[in-house]
């Protein structure tokens, strides 16, 4: 059986819904239930069983002649938050204790990652091993994630079989319990819908004009049809940039979601919430040559493309995948 973590969350229940595509429900489902604003995500998902994320361990060790592979995407995700501890016990020492069942089980392992990793981008955005040491993320959840990452490339006892991988701007249907952390697109959705118009954060950098911030954005299927590749057989083991190597504007996102809905488009600024203006990222783009070194050759979604497929099918229909 296949056990993905998170999978009430966004990427996670895509997973589980990627595999349930592809007539496989060997699945066990390991998240926090007890949130009602995620039920869609997972109540009409096929699956074996669902486990409490506490309760993982002890059921897995009972239970581990069934596991044939994990697929650990649970995290806690808000950048806003500025208390490392609550990372570091979700993020880090579950993560930690995740690697160490899969190494002592023998059990092929993924990951998610995070291009919070990255920081400013001042070390650029390689995912080479040699660079992960150098990064000097901007938040509490993005060092959460790099020092799993730093953790991971000093262990000598591994799993049989593993690979890590550094999302970059994940947008798609299933997010929409996430709130502020909800993607842009989302946000713009809803905006244009109740108002007409959508608002972008004005940009605080003098390098970029408003509108002009650059993120590699990247369509959650695209994502998940990764994470199944490497599912399918052993591939090198290793930390993995996820995005597609394009940075795209923030002004491109929002024309391409007016045009999605058929509207003109209507766009104002807003300064960045104070919260987060010193941890902003102005620019990030994937570097994904070490990807595509092992043969990934399945073509991701343009930005336009991504956008009219999660507005037309998903967001105005109000639908899951």
């Amino acid at each position: 059986m296949i056990v993905v973590t998170g999978a009430a969350g966004f990427i996670g229940s895509c997973m589980v819904g990627k595999l349930n595509s592809l007539n496989i429900d060997n699945i066990i489902i390991v998240d926090d239930f007890n949130k009602e604003s995620k039920l869609k995500n997972w109540e009409n998902k096929h699956f074996c069983d669902k486990i409490q994320r506490e309760d993982f361990f002890k059921w897995a060790e009972i239970n581990i002649q069934k596991i044939n592979f994990i697929i650990h995407l649970g995290a806690r995700t808000d950048t806003t938050e500025s208390d490392y501890s609550v990372f570091e016990d979700l993020n880090l020492s579950y993560s930690q204790r995740m690697w160490s069942f899969a190494t002592k089980h023998g059990i092929p392992l993924l990951y998610a990652s995070s291009a919070a990793t990255y920081g400013d981008g001042k070390f650029g955005y390689s995912d080479s091993e040699e660079n992960i040491p150098k990064l000097v993320p901007l938040n509490a959840y993005g060092k959460s994630k790099n020092e799993f990452d730093k953790w991971v490339l000093k262990q000598k006892n591994q799993p049989p079989y593993w690979a890590g991988f550094k999302f970059f701007n994940v947008y798609g249907p299933n997010e929409y319990h996430k709130g502020r952390m909800a993607s842009v697109i989302y946000h713009c959705f809803n905006q244009i819908h109740e108002t007409g118009k959508m608002k972008l954060f004005r940009s605080h950098n003098q390098a970029y004009l408003d509108g002009e911030q650059l993120r590699d954005f990247i369509y959650v299927k695209d994502v998940v049809n990764v994470l199944y590749w490497f599912l399918q057989k052993p591939r090198k083991s290793s930390i993995y940039n996820l995005g597609t190597g394009y940075a795209r504007h923030f002004l491109s996102l929002a024309n391409a979601t007016f045009k999605a809905l058929n509207i003109e488009p209507s766009i104002e600024f807003i300064d960045i919430p104070l919260d987060i203006r010193n941890q902003y990222q102005y620019y990030t783009q994937a570097e994904m040559k070490k990807l595509k070194s092992l043969g990934y050759r399945k073509s991701f979604h343009s930005l336009e493309n991504g956008i009219d497929e999660y507005v037309t099918r998903y967001l105005k229909k109000n639908m899951i995948y």
